[in-house]
C-alpha cells in the first residue's frame, strides 16, 4: 500500500450505524480509523489528532458538521475535511466546501464512492506536503472551458440549482444540463464535487 493509505481517517457522526459500518468498510481496506460520536468529541482531541482526513456528517444534534469546521479551522487544523450528507442538500455542501471541505458525499453511498472520497483527500495531504501549487493547476484546467460552460460552473459554485442558473442565464433547463455535463467532461470530473473543488482551488478557497 502507499503511504497516504496508512494515515488516519477520522470519522465523526452522531449515528452509531454509519460510524461502526464506514469504520469496517475503511479498515478492511487498509485504513487507520478512528470515530467519534459527535463534533464536540473531536473536539477534544482536537490537538493531538493523527495526520490524515476527517469524515464529517453535516447534520447532527448540538455542533453540527459546519460549526465543526469552523472551530477546526479557528484551531489550526488543516486536515482535509469530506463532508456527509443525507439530506441532498447541495447548498450546505457548497457552503462546506467554500469553507474548505474538498469533497461531500451523499448518504447512502457505495464503497467504491466512500473509497474514492478518501483516496481524492489523503492525495491532498501527500500534495501539500510536496508543495503542489493546487490553485494554478486548477485554473490550467479551468483554462478549456468555454465562457458559459463557465458561467454555469460558477454559478453552481453559488449553490444554485440548474432551474436558477437557467433562468439567471436565459437559457433552458436543457441547455444548462448540457453545459454541465460538457464541463463535466472536459474536466474529467464525476461529480460535482470534483468539479467545484477544481472551481474553488482556482480562487483559492
Amino acid at each position: 500500500m502507499s503511504g497516504i493509505d496508512k494515515l488516519m481517517v477520522h470519522i465523526v457522526d452522531d449515528d452509531a450505524a454509519i460510524r461502526d459500518s464506514v469504520g469496517f468498510v475503511l479498515r478492511t481496506s487498509g485504513y487507520e480509523v478512528q470515530t467519534y460520536s459527535s463534533g464536540t468529541e473531536l473536539m477534544k482531541h482536537v490537538g493531538k489528532l493523527a495526520q490524515g482526513c476527517i469524515l464529517l456528517d453535516i447534520r447532527m444534534p448540538g455542533m453540527d458538521g459546519l460549526e465543526t469546521q469552523q472551530k477546526l479551522t479557528h484551531q489550526g487544523v488543516t486536515h482535509p475535511i469530506i463532508i456527509m450528507t443525507g439530506h441532498g442538500d447541495v447548498s450546505l455542501a457548497v457552503r462546506a466546501m467554500k469553507a474548505g471541505a474538498i469533497d461531500f458525499i451523499e448518504k447512502p453511498f457505495d464503497n467504491e464512492m466512500l473509497l474514492g472520497a478518501i483516496d481524492e483527500a489523503l492525495a491532498c495531504v501527500a500534495a501539500d506536503d510536496a508543495g503542489v501549487d493546487r490553485k494554478k493547476q486548477a485554473c490550467d484546467r479551468l483554462s478549456i472551458l468555454t465562457v458559459r460552460e463557465r458561467e454555469v460552473l460558477d454559478r453552481l459554485a453559488g449553490g444554485l440549482p440548474n432551474k436558477s442558473i437557467a433562468f439567471d442565464l436565459g437559457i433552458s433547463i436543457r441547455t444548462v444540463e448540457v453545459h454541465r455535463a460538457n464541463l463535466m467532461s472536459k474536466l474529467e470530473v464525476r461529480s460535482l464535487s470534483e468539479a467545484l473543488r477544481i472551481a474553488f482551488a482556482a480562487i483559492g478557497e
